[in-house]
């Protein structure tokens, strides 16, 4: 399955399109290097993706087929780390 229609099927990131900026912009790595929207992933892969107010590290525990209901997306993923980013300002 692409990185990109991951993030938006499992609900990481809310928009396909956003989850290819987001990794064309190097926001996203796998298994600790930048990857590209087109990149296929599979089962034990570890994304990090670096949000606006956070870094989150899941492990990809299930890539499905199709479409998947809201309860059952939290499911294709385990997440390792969810670390809030202090302000830039502060």
């Amino acid at each position: 399955m692409r990185l990109d229609v991951f993030l938006k099927t499992s609900r990481l990131i809310k928009r396909r399109t956003l989850a290819k900026e987001y990794c064309e912009e190097g926001r996203v790595t796998v298994g600790g290097a930048p990857a590209k929207p087109g990149r296929e992933v599979k089962p034990g892969d570890v994304l990090t993706i670096e949000l606006n107010r956070r870094r989150v590290v899941a492990e990809i525990a299930e890539t499905p087929e199709g479409n998947v209901t809201k309860e059952r997306a939290a499911t294709l993923y385990r997440i390792l780390e969810d670390i809030a980013k202090k302000d830039e300002l502060m």
